[in-house]
């Protein structure tokens, strides 16, 4: 995730009269400075929860290398002996939310290159895997999974777990000129199926508001900002009629300490949930899923489908010999879930996400080129408990502001 998607990712907003923290015995409600526009009632903030942001409540830490691509995502066809191999591998920090899209691309290759056949295989069970697996038994496929790992031991199981479909997933330098259009029937596509899992038990897909905090303007920032050496492509312009649109909260209509405030609702993967739920959709239709490592593409042709959806993921890299792949390192620490705390916030180069199944806290002050081709999977305790202290830090101010009113 990156500052750019978390205020574009989202929803509408505005904001009404501010309320202070959640639990406390006084609310707090601030008249709006003057000279601002007021907003309607019915898009006042609710109580703000704050989060226990204690280094001591972090129960893991988890580090993940996204697969990128700089041309995009690899979903052509290759022959390989007898088997026809179709691609779908390098979705960058994308994976999640272009996987229904990604799927029903490869499917669609699949179809025509199966000659009637309905045995496919699937080469892993991360979320490219699961997505195209179910996405082919739809289509008429009896589908069998070959996986190393499933859920919840899987790169992707430690996904951020936000909705942003263009989050390094190409390079405007690199990508082909038809690119632009495919990953916007891809967004399409996945944004529609993600609307099918609303209101599941368990909530493997909710939306969520999300709160972008800034103590300087945009062009303040702009300046001190480091320059970016890669030109990440970007497109949510293009599917801007069926994604919410963020809205600055005017000054006194918020309980936050900074000068700018945007708040946005954006769709929030409870990775852990909806794995589950898409490891079940794919057994109980009759899947399969068998424990399997390949060293090399050869050993893929001894499998009995004569169709392979290959979605390795980073592990493509290594598998394919694949040097465009470039690993680019996130690293996220998990605190405990908190009844009732269910938004984001962007502080200080700070991430932070309620998830369900954890409050993610991921922090990043290079922008979208931090960590880019580092390969480095070890946890890094001093930089989680650095993020927390820096939310610790906001609530802190939080605090003081709400005594002064």
């Amino acid at each position: 995730m990156n500052r750019r998607s978390f205020l574009q990712n989202s929803a509408a907003f505005a904001g009404c009269s501010a309320v202070g923290l959640a639990g406390c015995t006084k609310k707090i409600v601030q008249a709006p400075i003057a000279g601002t526009p007021a907003l309607p009632f019915y898009d006042a903030l609710a109580p703000i929860a704050p989060i226990r942001a204690h280094v001591d409540r972090i129960f893991r830490i988890t580090v993940c290398l996204r697969p990128f691509r700089p041309a995009g995502p690899r979903l052509d066809v290759e022959r390989l002996g007898d088997s026809v191999v179709i691609h779908n591998y390098g979705h960058g920090g994308s994976g999640w939310s272009l996987s229904w899209g990604s799927a029903d691309v490869v499917v669609r290759k699949a179809l025509d290159a199966s000659n009637g056949k309905k045995e496919l295989a699937v080469i892993g069970c991360g979320a490219l895997g699961l997505t195209a697996a179910i996405t082919a038994q739809r289509a008429g496929f009896r589908v069998t999974i070959y996986a190393k790992e499933r859920p919840p031991f899987v790169r992707s199981s430690r996904a951020t777990g936000s909705w942003t479909p263009d989050s390094r997933i190409a390079l405007t330098s690199a990508a082909g000129s038809g690119f632009p259009a495919l990953w916007e029937s891809m967004a399409r596509t996945s944004f529609s199926m993600y609307q099918s899992y609303l209101g599941m038990p368990g909530s493997p897909i909710e939306w969520t508001d999300r709160y972008a905090l800034f103590d300087q303007s945009r062009e303040e920032r702009a300046a001190q900002e480091p320059p970016q050496v890669h030109d990440f492509a970007h497109y949510m312009e293009r599917i801007d009629d069926i994604t919410p649109r963020s809205e600055r909260i005017p000054e006194g209509m918020h309980p936050f300490p900074t000068k700018y405030v945007f708040r946005s609702s954006s769709l929030t993967f409870n990775v852990a949930d909806y794995a589950r739920q898409l490891m079940n959709d794919f057994l109980i239709a009759g899947g399969k899923i068998e424990t399997q490592e390949f060293h090399s593409p050869q050993e893929m042709t001894l499998l009995p489908q004569p169709v392979i959806l290959n979605c390795t993921g980073y592990g493509a890299r290594q598998l394919w010999s694949d040097e465009s792949v470039v690993p680019i390192r996130g690293q996220i620490a998990w605190l405990i879930p908190q009844e009732g705390v269910r938004y984001g916030l962007f502080y200080k180069g700070l991430y932070v996400l309620a998830r369900r199944d954890g409050i993610v806290v991921q922090p990043g002050t290079g922008g979208e080129d931090e960590g880019w081709n580092d390969t480095n999977e070890q946890p890094d305790r001093a930089a989680a408990a650095a993020g927390v202290e820096v939310l610790q830090e906001l609530y802190s101010r939080m605090e003081k502001m709400k005594q002064r009113t």
